[in-house]
């Protein structure tokens, strides 16, 4: 299910954010017992570089990608961890 649901958020993420580099870590086999994930919902650590980051604060970068994700963050998602860079800020990390 998880591999399905990577597939699904890297849809949502390329669609609306257009990313020239975009890793998705699946950490639900991290989170076993835990009692976020005992409804089955999945953890998430997304690194996502785009040029439409650019200009924003990394607030409005975080709300970018939770607003492309946002039925999936109800549904499908109980954590997830983002760093949203623009190319440059990839480049200098």
């Amino acid at each position: 299910m998880s591999g399905t649901r990577a597939a699904a958020l890297r849809a949502r993420l390329d669609d609306a954010l257009a990313p020239t580099e975009l890793e998705i870590i699946d950490e639900s086999d991290r989170h076993v017992g835990h009692a976020g994930a005992a409804d089955g919902k999945s953890h998430f650590r997304v690194r996502v570089v785009s040029t439409r980051f650019e200009g924003a604060k990394r607030l409005e970068r975080h709300r970018m990608v939770f607003d492309a994700l946002e039925d999936m963050l109800e549904t499908d998602i109980h954590a997830l961890s983002v760093l949203a860079q623009t190319p440059d800020d990839a480049r200098k990390s």
